[in-house]
């Protein structure tokens, strides 16, 4: 009989030393004869292996258990490492073949061994020899695998595919292969039957500590783990140790320990659990997992972040893997929803939403436990319904991320959907970007897998329930009680006229197919008011159908209240915001919910984003909704959008059809069907349609000027023809293609309908055919055609000026009226029509501008010239003679001379537009001291509105372009901002002055408080444009950000919603520019703002928006300094001396909005001597007491210290400070109880003096009197007051002081009425010299005394 073998720890534990084999030497088999076989040769060692493998082979399959085999297998696996490649195959190649022949045989020979009785020694011997084998090959070939891991480096371990496998020769060394095998043939070992011929139920102790040991060893590597049969193997190894052979324990404490320590084994352990449940039938190893992590304190998952994310993800592989089970379990967990570590919160949640979507499908069983089963479900439900109101943010993001899962996967029931919407939309305003994207994913779902059908209009909804409530009444004769019938609540009908949650699973099976017919039947029929409802079956099914429509119109309208917010989403700074809400948007209108259409309109401006993700997500959204595979609805889209649209949408929309003609998405069809709607060529177009389509091929032609040349005779018919009538803006938008045409076609226009079309701009211009509020628009586009095709447009120009003037100037007296009005007579206006007026000082003030624009063209193209023939030349070959004249030219500075003369000849062509030269007057000249005139003259502007709005406006523009005029008529143009009573001319003159800033900004300089002044205009039009002057000029670096910066910071919190976006809107772009110029402008806001009468909200909101702006650390920390230390930056001074509490809370405010960091804690700590006096009011101790628990959170066990000993410090400071104040407090009670002793005392004495006096003149009777009346006088009021009159002490009597108070202010009335008004006047006297008491003082010190005695 061979020696017993015991599974050692490792290989050098078979070697002993010879005093321990001779003990062992009967009983343990260790090795005897070990060789070196490193100090082999390579044939030698070959030799050895060779024979070594042909024993193996050649002999029985437990002839390894023989001294000297074994010494030999002992000696090749020690030294395996130095072995050639070919050797290592062949050796483990044996070693693994016998162990796979050894495992069938195993079974075989434990039947026959029970079979024959016990005496027979042979067949036990034989057991013995084949449990000796089986565990001598087990131990080798786990020690080869772990000596070829330790040996082989982490960059040679590739993953291992099939066609690198067949690759391989037979002979070569392909260890993943080999390793893969290996492993399989362990794990396939662990399930014959062990136990036999172990002779126990449980295999050798050593054995499986060895096994599971070293196969989680091998969990720890990373790469070992991405060759998938190596994984699956060990995964085997572990789950038919922990669960067939009870080792439960160890195998669940090293699970965990992996699971804490890699992030990369969660998966793996996950799949090694489920295996061990799905193979043997038996969850203890998940149970006994989910137990430790239940029982685990919840506080030790806060200090451990990465531990504790690779349990919740554990928890979510396992309820994935074994819903059911983790159900039964889920009680353990649910105490760590409490817990501090939102990772776990979130991965419960996650958990949760497995389990609900796959642990309850189909229940069967009793109606028992179904119900209990169906009440966990709920109860999970409403957990989740609750986490999505947590604390964290990622666990609010995460609850609705799950709601989204199990929408799809269509586990909600109608009676929950709109409760879970409700949420949904709620969490839609959450302060929380990612939050935010998760409810904006989470309707989008619900809107995608939604039972209610693939139209969600309200009216249709409303329609459908009306009839079949109606058809509901008649099925019901007998009316019983709500959701009753014949006594017996109904199954899926609640009370409210809800589905219920238990049973609405039923009602979910029934409802959206038919629900979707009947919404289709119900709105064909909707006209016909008799037509009968098409019939659903019985009564309970109509029950259960009105229900279902109620919820679904609930759904409708619920979606459709999101609109607003929606609206304010897409003009979130967040990126994401705006593209997921465009994306919710577009999923609402394919759902035709009301109000979708009108929000889609609006993201037409964010084409205008610097971010490209949402000018993508726009142009995206834009061709999905109007451009189709029908180019005439596509054309119809196009020209409806063009109609509809506002100024600020047209400039949107001409940007994006740009872009899209130029990628091609419009394509030449749709160009061509929109020209069928401009002639008239669809049946059933109008002039609205015809100007909307000649809109948008305008916006085309910016792209591709050839888009208008192929039409160019419609465009005058059509566009100056009798439809021009029918719609008075098809003129102005014809003249605006007659500007987009290409330089040769504009050629072609001129020489083929030069005349014609000249001659009808000039009526346009000057004509009466169109109203006023028309005409302005159409003839401000008309003067820019003539100035863009004219050859000579300044001679067509003064034609039109002279004709505008001889319409204001007519008949007799035309001369006469017009020198009455250039001398400023005013009464010469009332024999002029005031609307012909208006009309020539716009048609002369928008010539001028033009003029001014087309002398700069002029210039710029001869500069152009210039430049292109000294390119030519300067490529060209020059002769000597040229090269030479270039030369001189160059060393007189002739060259120069020339850009000199033109720019000379430039400003002076601009000055003569207006002002001319002093022996000359020009035509437009004359016009100015006429309208500088008439714009001063306010009563009469006050009487014509409309007047002083276009001269207001002609004089703006002739200020704009010259800047003596501009010098001349400023105060005027602030005068009239400030001061106009009519909003339109305040809006025009504030973008006016925008303008002029830009043109002349030396002369705005002065007046910049003035400009910005119109912030606080009353006027909603005006305070907008001035916020949107003031951003273009700030943000275009044209004016500096000035001491007034606090007025535009006060437009955040504006009434107007619009304004108050603006002034965020520009805050935020002002931040992106440099190092952030708010950092540098906070304290002087700050500043500002805590002088102004502004709501304490209204000053939190701001600051904290500015603050929210500022983002770096260092900024950051750099507050805090700036506002707690001392220093010479604006607001700094007044940490240290301002004493306005006001301004003490609004600073502390301020720091409490800050993000600290380490630094910042400690600057703050630092600066304590800087703010400590401030510290006794509540307010300003709350804010402190905030920036501290902000800080504990994230701050490290050395910094908590600090923390926790500089709260103490301020504690105590507050405490003290408030015990100074009530101390200060009293004795000023007391001061002021001395004083009126004291004007009593002033009393008594004049009181004496009188007395006197009147003895002196003989009435002893009123002395008598007074002496009487004295004496009452004292002792009325000397015993009360006495009781006051208490010697100056710290704080000690401020309770009594406190109670006697009333009785003070009562005593001190009844001596005023004595006639105390000269005590008045002498009080501070008597307090500041200190004289010999008169008698009766006396006698009240000495009455005081007897009362403290």
């Amino acid at each position: 009989m061979a020696p017993h073998f015991v599974f050692p720890a490792n290989l050098q534990a078979l070697e002993k030393v010879e005093e321990e084999l001779e003990d062992y030497q009967d009983s343990r088999l260790f090795v005897q004869n070990a060789i070196d076989v490193s100090k082999l040769r390579p044939s030698e060692l070959e030799e050895f292996v060779k024979g070594v493998s042909f024993d193996l082979s050649d002999k029985e399959l437990y002839c390894i258990e023989e001294q000297d085999v074994f010494d030999r297998v002992f000696s090749s696996v020690r030294g395996f490492s130095s072995l050639t490649p070919s050797c290592k195959s062949i050796l483990a190649e044996s070693l693994r073949s016998n162990l796979s022949v050894l495992l069938p045989n195993v079974d075989s020979l434990v039947r026959v061994s029970q079979a024959q009785d016990d005496d027979e020694t042979p067949m036990l011997d034989r057991v013995t020899s084949y449990r000796n084998a089986f565990k001598i090959y087990s131990f080798f070939l786990f020690h080869i695998i772990l000596t070829e891991e330790s040996n082989t480096g982490s960059s040679n371990n590739a993953k291992v595919t099939a066609s690198t496998r067949k690759k391989q020769p037979v002979n070569s060394w392909n260890w993943e292969l080999q390793r893969g095998r290996m492993l399989n043939l362990i794990a396939n070992s662990l399930e014959i039957n062990l136990s036999l011929l172990f002779g126990s139920a449980d295999p050798d102790e050593n054995y499986l500590s060895f096994i599971v040991e070293n196969a989680f060893s091998m969990f720890e590597k990373a790469t070992l783990l991405k060759d998938s049969e190596t994984k699956d193997a060990l995964c085997h190894i572990i789950g038919s140790c922990a669960t067939k052979y009870h080792y439960i324990e160890q195998s669940s404490a090293s699970i965990m320990h992996l699971i804490y320590k890699h992030d990369f084994v969660v998966t793996h352990m996950a799949d090694t659990v489920a295996f061990a449940e799905k193979k043997y039938a038996d969850g203890t190893l998940a149970c006994s997992l989910i137990r430790e992590i239940g029982r685990t304190n919840p506080k030790s998952y806060v200090k451990d972040t990465a531990g504790a994310e690779n349990i919740g993800r554990f928890l979510v592989e396992l309820a994935d893997r074994l819903p059911k089970l983790v159900s039964t379990n889920i009680g353990l967990l649910i105490p760590h929803f409490g817990g501090e570590s939102y990772k776990i919160r979130n991965a419960l949640v996650g958990v949760l939403g497995k389990l609900i979507a796959k642990a309850f499908k189909n229940v069967e069983g009793e109606v028992s436990s179904k119900s209990i089963r169906l009440q966990t479900k709920q109860a999970m439900l409403e957990i989740l319904l609750e986490r999505c109101r947590d604390i964290s943010a990622y666990t609010r993001s995460r609850a609705l991320q799950v709601w989204a899962e199990l929408c799809e996967e269509h586990s909600v029931s109608i009676g929950l959907w709109n409760e879970v919407a409700a949420v949904a939309a709620g969490r839609l305003e959450d302060k929380s970007a990612f939050v935010r994207k998760s409810a904006l994913n989470l309707l989008i779902m619900m809107m995608q897998h939604n039972p209610f059908g693939p139209q969600l209009r309200i009216a249709s909804f409303q329609a459908t329930l009306e009839q079949y409530k109606k058809k509901l009444n008649e099925l019901e004769p007998v009316k019983t009680d709500k959701g009753m019938s014949d006594g017996v609540p109904s199954d899926n009908y609640s009370s409210n006229g809800e589905v219920d949650n238990g049973n609405a699973e039923e009602v979910t099976m029934y409802q959206p197919e038919n629900l979707t017919d009947i919404l289709d039947d119900t709105e064909q029929e909707i006209a016909s008011k008799d037509s009968p409802v098409p019939d659903v079956g019985n009564l309970e099914q109509t029950k259960a159908l009105v229900a279902s429509l109620e919820a679904g119109l609930k759904f409708s309208e619920c979606i459709s209240a999101t609109m607003p917010t929606l609206l304010q989403l897409m003009a979130s700074s967040s990126a994401t915001d705006v593209e997921t809400t465009i994306l919710l948007l577009m999923r609402c209108r394919q759902f035709q919910i009301d109000g979708a259409e009108a929000c889609l309109r609006k993201m037409l401006p964010l084409v205008f984003s610097q971010d490209k993700s949402i000018y993508e997500a726009v142009e995206n959204a834009f061709v999905t909704i109007y451009i189709t595979k029908s180019l005439v609805e596509t054309s119809k889209n196009l020209l409806n959008l063009a109609i509809d649209s506002n100024v600020g949408d047209q400039a949107a929309l001409e940007f994006i059809v740009g872009a899209l003609v130029s990628k091609g998405d419009i394509s030449s069809g749709v160009i061509s069907a929109l020209w069928d709607f401009f002639c008239f060529n669809v049946n059933g177009t109008t002039a609205e349609q015809c100007r909307g389509a000649l809109a948008i091929l305008c916006m085309a032609a910016k792209s591709s000027s050839a888009v208008l040349g192929s039409h160019l005779q419609d465009i005058i018919d059509i566009g100056f023809g009798r439809w021009a009538k029918v719609e008075p803006v098809l003129a102005r938008t014809a003249c605006i293609a007659i500007q987009r045409l290409s330089n040769e076609d504009k050629k072609k226009l001129v020489l083929s309908n030069g005349s014609r079309i000249f001659s009808i701009l000039e009526s346009l211009i000057t004509g009466l055919g169109l109203p006023d509020n028309i005409w302005y628009a159409a003839a401000d586009k008309a003067i820019d055609a003539v100035y863009t095709i004219h050859p000579t447009p300044e001679i067509l120009a003064a034609d039109l000026v002279k004709k505008s003037l001889s319409s204001v100037f007519c008949g007799s007296r035309g001369d006469a009226l017009h020198n009455d009005m250039v001398s400023g007579n005013s009464t010469a206006l009332s024999t002029v029509q005031v609307a012909k007026l208006s009309r020539y000082l716009f048609v002369t003030s928008h010539a001028a501008m033009n003029q001014l624009v087309y002398i700069e063209s002029c210039v710029r193209k001869i500069q152009k010239q210039k430049g292109n023939k000294e390119k030519v030349d300067s490529e060209g070959k020059e002769n000597a003679e040229t090269q030479k004249d270039n030369n001189i030219n160059a060393e007189l500075g002739l060259a120069a001379s020339e850009d000199a003369m033109l720019d000379t000849l430039a400003e002076r062509a601009e000055k003569e537009i207006v002002c001319g030269s002093f022996s000359e007057k020009n035509l437009i000249g004359e016009c100015a001291p006429f309208l500088s005139r008439l714009c001063r003259n306010f009563v009469l502007m006050q009487k014509y509105p409309v007047l002083q709005a276009s001269a207001m406006l002609a004089l703006c523009r002739f200020m704009i372009i010259d800047a003596k005029f501009c010098d001349e008529n400023l105060q005027l143009l602030f005068t009239v901002v400030e001061n106009a009573p009519s909003e339109i001319v305040r809006s025009n003159c504030t973008i006016a002055l925008g303008d002029l800033a830009v043109r002349f900004p030396n002369l705005l300089e002065p007046w910049t408080e003035n400009m910005y002044a119109r912030l606080k205009d009353p006027s909603v039009s005006v305070r907008k444009n001035a916020v949107l002057v003031l951003s273009h000029l700030i943000l275009n670096d044209m004016m500096k950000v000035k001491g007034y910066i606090n007025e535009m910071a006060i437009r955040v919190e504006d009434n107007d919603e619009r304004i108050s976006s603006l002034a965020k809107l520009f805050f935020l772009e002002l931040s992106k520019k440099g190092s952030n110029p708010i950092y540098n402008l906070l304290p002087d806001i700050l500043g500002k703002l805590s002088t102004q009468d502004l709501q304490k909200d209204s000053f939190c909101n701001i600051m904290q928006f500015l603050i929210g702006s500022i983002k770096k650390d260092k900024q950051m920390e750099s507050l805090v300094e700036k506002l707690c230390n001392r220093s010479s930056i604006l607001l700094t001074e007044w940490f240290v001396f301002v004493a306005d509490v006001v301004q003490w809370e609004n600073i502390s405010y301020c720091l409490s909005q800050l993000s600290f960091t380490e630094k910042g804690v400690k600057r703050l700590i630092e600066s304590f001597k800087t703010y400590e006096h401030a510290l006794s009011e509540d307010s300003v101790i709350d804010h402190f007491r905030n920036i501290i628990n902000k800080s504990k959170k994230f701050a490290k066990p050395e910094l908590k210290v600090c923390i926790e000993e500089f709260e103490e410090k301020l504690n105590k400071f507050h405490n003290e400070r408030k015990e100074q104040e009530v101390t200060a407090k009293n004795a000023e009670i007391h001061r002021q109880k001395l004083g009126n002793v004291e004007a009593f005392v002033t009393n008594a004495n004049d009181g004496e003096e009188s007395a006197e006096s009147e003895v002196a003149e003989g009435a002893s009777d009123a002395e008598v009197a007074n002496t009487s009346a004295e004496e009452e006088t004292e002792t009325s009021n000397d015993e009360p007051r006495c009781k006051l009159v208490e010697p100056d002490e710290p704080s000690g009597a401020s309770s009594e002081v406190t109670e006697q108070e009333e009785e003070t202010e009562v005593q001190s009335t009844r001596v005023e009425r004595k006639g105390a008004s000269r005590s008045r006047a002498t009080i501070s006297h008597v307090k500041d010299q200190k004289m010999p008491l008169p008698t009766s003082a006396q006698r009240i010190t000495r009455s005081r005394k007897k009362v403290e005695q």
